[in-house]
């Protein structure tokens, strides 16, 4: 096991199965050392897109964290593939960008990506520390109430 998916086992927190693209596109892409990682929406453990509406007219900040956080683990059951099967081949989390479907007047993008964020440096530590934005957008695949995508440096 590595150190990555022990201190995930040790946080409680399990991967999803790595999600297929839905449309003409990869779920990542590789130069050199760097992964690009292609947006993920919240997934509940049946599969099914959770939450769905948006932040400000009925879903929470809370719930929002969550589904930031349930992006992050989809982004880290991704960098695994990319990384061969091996998350300890994972250098850093250098960029996340976290998109959250936001009602008109919302204005806390930044505290329901931080659900992504916080679980990036539980997971990785130091190296789990990155660049981010957090956008407000009108609407999101599936009513997703958030998506994140991320960059990340292999070793």
């Amino acid at each position: 096991m590595s150190k990555i998916e022990a201190r995930l086992a040790e946080l409680g927190l399990t991967l999803p199965p790595a999600s297929a693209p839905i449309a003409n596109y990869v779920p990542f892409t590789i130069t050199g050392k760097v992964v690009y990682i292609s947006g993920q929406v919240p997934r509940n453990k049946a599969g099914a897109i959770w939450p769905v509406g948006q932040l400000g007219a009925g879903v929470s900040v809370e719930e929002g964290q969550a589904a930031a956080q349930l992006c992050f683990l989809s982004i880290i059951a991704h960098a695994k593939a990319a990384a061969g099967g091996d998350l300890d081949k994972i250098a850093r989390v250098l960029r996340l960008t976290g998109y959250v479907n936001s009602a008109t007047g919302f204005g806390e993008q930044p505290a329901v990506i931080n659900g992504a964020s916080d679980c990036a440096v539980a997971v990785f530590g130091e190296a789990g520390r990155h660049a981010r934005s957090a956008v407000g957008v009108a609407a999101l695949p599936g009513g997703a109430a958030v998506e994140v995508e991320a960059i990340l440096e292999l070793v």
